[in-house]
């Protein structure tokens, strides 16, 4: 049998084996180039990477890490402890206990499934089971000490905003604080000696954290009450990205764009009518809870009259007259609206999509709408 002896030459050999060397290097350049070998073996890469975890449209750069991505990842339905009932509402009145002449409040934050619609749930960041978190309501001069338990899978703090408070009281980490880490607790402890309507939130990844629902109302009242007004309304404006079921947090970039609105944690026909007569003033506080959008908040019936901002009394010469209000994120707005004549008026964001919800009017409207029913 005759031997078989390979046709190629040794230049031949030579210059293959120098190509494959080049398109290997080459494959390595592009890998490192447009790849993020940073994420490999870091936890929860995996669960990163697949396909639920990001929104589809999502734009991604070659440099992002694992930090970033859990920063907008879908909510993990594994985390979730609590589903909170259809009918449950947020923004309840929190009671202090009162403890040597300090008003002693208990905030805890976890994951939980919450209702925006009878039909459709979230997967939230929420403050005593609940979204918005409980209102925080004192008196100008009140001492208070507020504990706050970290029950999310991450670490979180609380910003008590616009408020003038102690530098260590404040909330940003790890500038003031160590950030609460899982299991822990903080007492935030101070004397607000302002009036008017603001609001606290998360200050760590609040991107993410706030705009799952990590924000309540914050009402101080005035030592002197000289307003006058028959019944008041907060407004706390929120976003939700919900894709495929699962909850992503809503942020001004592609695939993050928010598809559901709500007003204290419920998207139209969902949220709570106001009832007045005619005759009858409201006091109604818009606060910027959002947390990556503005929303010019109208109110049907007649203009109102602007009387505070971002909790500060606005001059009696100063008070203007309008029928909308453009609500950017941390702004607060104290307006009084008379009911002039009987019937259904809606409160409305004027940006027209944000009365939907997923897109679709319900009942003639949706998201950013409540109604003011006028007897």
């Amino acid at each position: 049998m005759n031997s078989v002896k390979p046709r190629a030459s040794v230049p031949e050999i030579v210059a293959v084996t120098l190509l494959s060397l080049l398109m290997l290097i080459a494959g390595v350049l592009i890998a490192a180039n447009y790849g993020n070998f940073a994420m490999r073996g870091q936890p929860g890469t995996a669960k990163m990477l697949s396909s639920e975890a990001m929104p589809r449209g999502m734009i991604m750069s070659a440099d992002q890490n694992t930090e970033q991505m859990k920063g907008m990842a879908a909510v993990d339905p594994a985390q979730v402890g609590y589903t909170a009932s259809a009918d449950a509402r947020g923004d309840r009145l929190l009671q202090p206990q009162v403890v040597n002449g300090v008003k002693v409040f208990h905030l805890t934050t976890s994951v939980i499934t919450w209702h925006i619609l009878k039909n459709r749930t979230v997967a939230a960041y929420a403050y005593n089971n609940q979204v918005p978190g409980p209102m925080i309501r004192i008196r100008q001069g009140d001492h208070i000490k507020v504990i706050v338990t970290n029950d999310l899978p991450e670490a979180t703090s609380v910003h008590w905003h616009g408020l003038i408070v102690p530098n260590n009281m404040d909330g940003p980490p790890p500038l003031t604080q160590k950030a609460i880490a899982p299991g822990s607790s903080f007492a935030y402890e101070f004397t607000p000696m302002q009036a008017g309507t603001f609001f606290y939130h998360s200050h760590v990844n609040a991107d993410r954290q706030e705009a799952l629902g990590l924000y309540g109302a914050f009402i101080i009242d005035p030592i002197k009450k000289s307003l006058k007004y028959d019944k008041e309304v907060d407004i706390q404006l929120g976003e939700w990205t919900v894709r495929g079921g699962r909850s992503y947090p809503a942020m001004p970039m592609e695939g993050l764009l928010p598809n559901f609105f709500t007003i204290n944690g419920k998207a139209y026909p969902e949220t709570e009518p106001i009832h007045l007569r005619v005759g009858q003033r409201l006091l109604v506080r818009f606060i910027g809870t959002s947390s990556g959008f503005e929303h010019p908040m109208h109110i049907h019936g007649g203009p109102f009259k602007i009387i505070a901002t971002d909790g500060n009394p606005v001059p009696d010469s100063a008070r203007l007259l309008k029928d909308t209000v453009l609500v950017a994120p941390g702004e607060r707005y104290d307006v009084i609206w008379r009911a002039r004549s009987k019937g259904k008026w809606l409160i409305h964001c004027h940006i027209n999509h944000h009365t939907t919800n997923d897109g679709e009017e319900v009942n003639g409207a949706g998201g950013l709408t409540e109604v003011i029913d006028v007897d």
